[in-house]
């Protein structure tokens, strides 16, 4: 177990990590993304749900 904890230690030395400018730019990215998706799934629920309610009446 303590062998394994080591190599991880080891192998996150070796990450790149992003600067705090990158890490901001890549949320906003995700967020604004994640925003768009849910906006858009919730336009085409909306549409079906109202042609159902049209086509069932």
């Amino acid at each position: 177990m303590f062998k394994f904890f080591k190599n991880v230690s080891r192998e996150m030395r070796k990450v790149s990590w992003p600067s705090g400018r990158e890490l901001s730019k890549y949320t906003v990215t995700v967020l604004s993304t994640v925003a768009f998706v849910a906006v858009f799934f919730a336009v085409v629920d909306l549409g079906i749900s109202q042609l159902l309610e049209l086509i069932l009446r």
